[in-house]
């Protein structure tokens, strides 16, 4: 615990300070330091610091700003814009003083999210996003395909998979969508166009021709590397070859942070619940019942409730037996899961899309080794950012009597992952990674990717209300 806030050596950084790290919500961080430059490692009080975004021009600046108190000594500060504006004011102060170097000035335009203004050069774009120069998971992937010839999978893929599963055909031409879709459940395409909008607002893509999978599970099952089909979908698996995508779950949680969902990277952490000292020791897991060891599990909680809380909040898959899984429960909120100290993680129809927002939270993770897996599972070590526990559930308890008796490492191991979550899948994060892997796709095309007939243009949404002038689109009269 630090002594008294100097608002001179507190810190204040993130890429919420750069005109042109343009998120849906950008945010930055503020660590509190005493006189002594002690960081604190609890929080200074969810007030202790005060937000105030401005533009000069503007009598009114639709702006939403809130100040996360993270409980460790460290606030997030996250804003959405709702209307572009210039020369940005961000001042930061505690009291009434400036705090670091407040006030911050994001030099020129500053856009908000529906805004259509792309970096024409994706160098600079890569840079102002901070973006790292290579992604393990993406080489990993593109690694089954030297080449890609977008005539040949055009016929190819729809042929071998367009009845029997939920595809989405895209085409990137001119840093403009187009959309062929096959198959009947494609609902699900409504992520994958606003993600792909979202960054044509922001950056010129490629031209760029791809196929997306919109079901659960990977597709590309051949054993042998000849004429593999590039394939795209939110979750892998070590018996496919598909290229993963960060989840449309994670990607609809960075395009709607301040606005239609609630539970995203941001809000998850200043909701951590207790202290680790005053958490519920017994381990935590809620959901359906969409694998069988999450049926395992539940019957284990029944045999022993005071090592794990385990109950289905819904059945669907299998026939609900009351005698052995105990009756539904209610829905509880995401944040009250951190109640508990122990989280545990288990695959659902695929990998639990939840893990995310598990490792943002300060509750220490339990991960069921699984064959599938996000884009980001292999950059995490067991032992390092989770606990492992065998697929059948077998070493589960022992596991968990472990964590109890090394409480000290337990505590370590939440913090890593938490660490792990803040510095890896962040919005900027998401962005970079989607641009990453289709800039390096685009790059293995070995033929003009085509709008194919029958394809459909996806449309930006209108923006009347707001509508922003982009200073990169030269006006119609100056050409």
């Amino acid at each position: 615990m630090g002594g008294r806030l100097s608002p001179e050596r507190s810190a204040v950084w993130g890429p919420g300070l750069r005109a042109e790290a343009a998120l849906p919500a950008r945010y930055f961080y503020v660590q509190a330091v005493d006189a002594e430059g002690q960081r604190f490692t609890s929080s200074p009080g969810e007030n202790a610091f005060q937000v105030k975004i401005t533009a000069p021009d503007e009598q009114f600046t639709r702006v939403g700003v809130q100040v996360l108190d993270r409980k460790d000594g460290s606030f997030l500060v996250r804003y959405r814009m709702y209307a572009s504006y210039k020369n940005l004011k961000i001042e930061v102060k505690t009291g009434d003083k400036h705090v670091a170097k407040s006030p911050y000035i994001l030099k020129g335009p500053v856009y908000h999210e529906s805004c259509d203004c792309p970096q024409e050069e994706s160098s600079v774009w890569l840079e102002e996003m901070n973006c790292p120069q290579i992604i393990p998971q993406i080489q990993r992937d593109l690694a089954n395909f030297p080449i890609v010839d977008p005539d040949k999978i055009a016929k190819e893929i729809p042929q071998r998979f367009g009845q029997r599963q939920s595809l989405c055909h895209y085409t990137i031409k001119d840093n403009e969508v187009y959309i062929k879709t096959y198959g009947e459940h494609v609902g699900f395409r409504i992520f994958m166009d606003a993600i792909l909008l979202s960054l044509t607002r922001k950056v010129k893509m490629p031209d760029v021709e791809f196929f997306v999978n919109l079901g659960d599970w990977p597709l590309e099952k051949k054993k042998s590397p000849q004429n593999l089909h590039p394939i795209f979908s939110w979750c892998g698996s070590s018996e496919s070859k598909d290229i993963v995508m960060p989840t449309y779950d994670l990607t609809d949680s960075v395009l709607e942070t301040m606005g239609r969902v609630s539970l995203d990277m941001m809000s998850v952490q200043a909701n951590t619940g207790p202290s680790w000292e005053d958490k519920n020791t017994t381990a935590f897991w809620r959901g359906r019942d969409s694998r069988k060891e999450r049926l395992e599990l539940v019957k284990l909680s029944r045999k022993y409730p005071e090592i794990i809380d385990a109950a289905f909040t819904n059945f669907f898959f299998f026939k609900h037996d009351e005698s052995l899984y105990g009756p539904i429960v209610k829905h509880i909120s995401f944040f009250d899961f951190f109640k508990y100290k122990f989280q545990i993680n288990i695959d659902g129809t695929v990998a639990a899309y939840r893990l995310p927002y598990l490792l943002a939270g300060n509750s220490v993770v339990l991960k069921q080794d699984s064959i599938y897996y996000e884009h980001f599972y292999n950059e995490l070590q067991p032992w390092k950012h989770y606990i492992p526990f065998k697929s059948d559930l077998s070493d589960l308890l022992e596991k968990l009597q472990w964590a109890k008796e090394h409480d000290e490492e337990a505590k370590n191991i939440a913090k890593s992952g938490q660490e792990f979550a803040r510095n890896n899948l962040m919005g900027d994060h998401i962005f970079c990674y989607y641009f990453k892997l289709f800039q390096e796709y685009a790059s293995l095309q070995v033929s003009e990717p085509k709008i194919r007939d029958g394809m459909e243009k996806v449309q930006q949404p209108e923006d009347d209300l707001f509508p922003c002038t982009c200073h990169r689109k030269k006006a119609k009269d100056e050409l």
